[in-house]
């Protein structure tokens, strides 16, 4: 019957399966149910097995997660604040490279043992136990950066960007792993030394090259001078999919190199900032949505049922044994993560996307067995969201790891635009502040403060300088940061001749923008 369907039926079916996608997760949030997990099983339910949409194309399923990973990956990477990795980046890089080799041991020798017995459903060699290992060695970094921010968790002992950076660069070392894999089992062979050269110079390369794309972008953002703000998001997404394509036909790993090119990014001063964040943040999701609910139909369920045992032991050994086991010798050398740091990072070993889309290539490589491996990939990705994935903020109360979140943005709901230099805060007014004087032009600000926007009581009122103050007020303040740098990028975005020019283009900007929400706000209080 789908023959039959016009390409409106499609876009009308695919629209309807991702609506049911976000409302189950929006359901599943009150449970606290992982989203991501719910997006699987309502692919599921379409699929061929549940209301019959038949979909059983690996290849369009690995070229849609090659894609949704590079958004996905540089999105968290722009999130990834070099201050906070940094106190982590040994610890990270470690879990990314020696935790995979360690997980990819233990968990394939249980595999290959566990597949000796005569009433195992899955009977393997060692080296295909050994690839099932390594399809799942690596924490899915779109897992780990949906949970983690969805629940706004907040984590001690710089437990989060520790988790994101090992999420986020720790693919590489899986996917050489799972190619090398393959290269034996398909030729019987693989030369080692040649393996762990390909090994180094796709790190090296991802490095170098994803620092000097990053900075390639800020360059031309910062240059390029286009009256509409929301073409420079559209802009970055080119050049996220360019570098990851330049970076595999150079020799890098893609991935690696999207992951630190969007470090670069998000750590440097750029136009139009806030759009582009606002941009990526709600592309993220919908390739995350898509991805999930696609793998969810490319799965049928009634293919899990014989080896569900076998997929739920190997699942549990992971969890337990294998995770664990290569978090807690990988850091070793560190000193400073307290034994609780170490047993939450070891629980929160998410698995996801990116181990069902590893699993597709033994399929297209035509690797015995390789149905076999994809439905227990697909298994074991359920079981961790399910157990993993729906305790991560009650693992980290439990613990002692868990920060109160603090709220976002701000009561005002105005945002600055980093290009004009300036940074915003509320401040509370205490009667300390009116002790010498209540007028606002008594209390006793910085010279670079300027109060812009005062809220009493629920009600705005634009600041004067004879305005009697009321313990309680709120005062929305923006202050001006280095001179200097602003009036380099104000000048690289709006050339003029003069610096005064600059300086009145971002005052201009400031009280433009100002205006607008103080009308905004007084139409929302009538």
């Amino acid at each position: 019957m789908l023959a039959e369907f016009g390409t409106e039926h499609y876009l009308l079916l695919g629209s309807l399966v991702i609506l049911a996608g976000i409302l189950a997760g929006k359901v599943g949030y009150k449970f606290g149910i992982p989203g991501l997990l719910l997006f699987l099983f309502t692919g599921m339910i379409f699929g061929s097995s549940g209301l019959g949409i038949k979909f059983d194309d690996a290849g369009v399923a690995q070229f849609t997660g090659m894609v949704a990973l590079s958004v996905i990956l540089f999105s968290g990477g722009m999130d990834t604040k070099i201050r906070e990795i940094r106190p982590v980046l040994r610890e990270g890089v470690t879990l990314s490279t020696l935790g995979v080799i360690l997980t990819t041991l233990s968990t394939g020798l249980f595999v290959y043992l566990l597949s000796y017995y005569d009433l195992s459903p899955v009977h393997i060699s060692l080296p295909a136990a050994l690839l099932l290992a390594a399809l799942m060695s690596s924490t899915d970094s779109a897992s780990v950066f949906a949970i983690l921010r969805s629940q706004k968790m907040h984590l001690k002992e710089n437990l989060k960007p520790a988790l994101e950076l090992e999420s986020g660069s720790n693919d590489p070392m899986a996917y050489m792993l799972t190619l090398a894999l393959i290269q034996y089992i398909g030729m019987g062979q693989a030369d080692i030394a040649v393996i762990a050269g390909e090994l180094l110079l796709q790190f090296a390369l991802g490095c170098v090259l994803g620092y000097i794309f990053g900075k390639i972008s800020v360059f031309l953002l910062n240059r390029i001078n286009i009256e509409n703000d929301m073409i420079y998001p559209i802009i970055l997404l080119c050049l996220v999919f360019v570098t990851f394509s330049l970076s595999s036909l150079f020799g890098g790993n893609g991935y690696l190199t999207i992951y630190i090119a969007g470090i670069v990014v998000g750590n440097s001063r750029l136009v139009h900032k806030k759009s582009i964040i606002t941009f990526f943040d709600g592309i993220t999701w919908l390739v995350q949505i898509i991805l999930f609910i696609l793998l969810g139909l490319l799965v049928n369920p009634s293919e899990m049922l014989p080896i569900a045992g076998f997929a739920l032991a190997t699942a549990l050994f992971l969890i337990f044994v294998g995770r664990p086991l290569s978090v807690l010798i990988s850091l070793l050398p560190f000193r400073k993560l307290s034994f609780r740091g170490r047993i939450y990072l070891s629980w929160v070993g998410l698995r996801g996307a990116v181990p069902i889309i590893f699993a597709t290539y033994p399929i297209l490589m035509n690797i015995p067995e390789a149905k076999i491996l994809f439905n227990v990939v697909f298994f074991i990705t359920i079981v961790s969201l399910l157990i993993q994935g729906s305790t991560v903020s009650s693992a980290a109360r439990w613990l002692g790891l868990a920060i109160p979140s603090s709220a976002e943005g701000n009561l005002f709901g105005v945002e600055i635009p980093e290009e004009t230099g300036t940074t915003m805060e509320e401040r509370i007014v205490t009667e300390e502040m009116i002790s010498a004087g209540d007028r606002l032009m008594d209390i006793d600000l910085d010279e670079k403060e300027l109060v812009i926007l005062i809220s009493r009581h629920g009600s705005y009122r634009v600041p004067k300088g004879p305005m009697h103050l009321q313990e309680g007020d709120i005062l929305l303040i923006v202050s001006e940061q280095d001179r200097r740098t602003t009036d380099k990028i104000a000048m690289q975005q709006y050339p003029l001749s003069q610096k005064t020019h600059t300086l009145s283009y971002r005052g201009k900007k400031i009280m433009t923008l100002f205006r607008r929400q103080l009308n905004r706000l007084k139409k929302h209080s009538d």
